[in-house]
């Protein structure tokens, strides 16, 4: 268009240089042509804008809330047998960074106090027996936090898919934690028998406070230990949840899970926009 308006004005340039009727009239007729010219050049690139608008789709599938709040329980879901499972093994959460049980600060003084005094193993004891009751207590529970995730509602299940990575565990978490505590308490303590942390951890308390000049300690452990392990158990789900909403290693293995996310991996685009 620049080199057709350009030309146009050199030919305009040249009929001004004559002075005759004849060149006047001239002058007219070029002048109402390149109007013209540039008029058209217009409106057929506004008319091509138009119907490049026109061509982009501007519908977004829509799912209604029920199955919204299906694809997230089976979002947890998903994150409790591909996830939470690995809690239930031998150091599922002692030697997973994600979750590892570590002492109490009331506790961390007595385990210092130990080590000096060349007691590192009984230490490091305590520490292991905490990590291996929550992994069997987890083992155990594993159907309380099924029954949770079945029996949870999404009041704004569009919302939660179009929130943070980890909105729906959040959800879970803050919807379901006080129930779950009741119910997994009573496991954590028959899973400190079991593994003999109860004993130890009467050792370790005893032998501290037998001490000189200490402030003695009497710790509730099982309802910290039930704390923590609710805590690594959401955390765990999380990730599967992350997992799921970036689409990791075909994470969304179900059509289920495909039709959902993917609605938020367009919603989500269209909001950045």
């Amino acid at each position: 268009m620049k080199k057709s308006v350009l030309s146009s004005l050199l030919i305009l340039f040249a009929v001004n240089c004559l002075s005759t009727t004849e060149a006047v009239a001239q002058k007219t007729n070029i002048l109402s042509k390149i109007s013209d010219k540039i008029n058209k050049k217009s409106t057929t690139t506004t008319s091509s804008t138009s119907k490049a608008a026109a061509s982009k789709p501007t519908t977004i599938p829509s799912l209604d809330q029920n199955k919204i709040g299906a694809g997230l329980k089976e979002a947890l879901e998903s994150g409790i047998e591909k996830q939470v499972v690995k809690l239930t093994q031998k150091d599922g959460f002692y030697k997973n960074d994600l979750v590892k049980i570590l002492l109490p600060e009331e506790l961390q003084k007595v385990d210092n106090t130990l080590r000096k005094m060349g007691m590192s193993s009984l230490a490091d004891e305590g520490l292991k027996v905490l990590n291996r009751a929550a992994e069997e207590a987890v083992k155990e529970a594993t159907p309380i936090f099924v029954d949770a995730v079945k029996n949870i509602t999404f009041d704004d299940a569009k919302n939660i898919l179009l929130g943070s990575e980890d909105a729906a565990t959040l959800y879970l978490e803050k919807a379901t934690s006080k129930n779950l505590y009741s119910k997994f308490n009573p496991v954590i303590q028959s899973s400190f028998e079991n593994v003999g942390a109860d004993k130890v951890w009467t050792s370790i308390v005893s032998t501290y406070n037998s001490l000189p000049l200490v402030k003695k300690v009497n710790p509730d452990l099982t309802d910290y230990v039930a704390n923590q392990t609710l805590s690594g158990v959401f955390k765990m789900i999380s990730v599967e949840e992350k997992d799921i909403r970036s689409n990791i290693g075909g994470s969304r293995d179900t059509q289920l899970l495909k039709d959902v996310f993917s609605l938020q991996d367009q919603l989500g685009g269209l909001l950045k926009k």
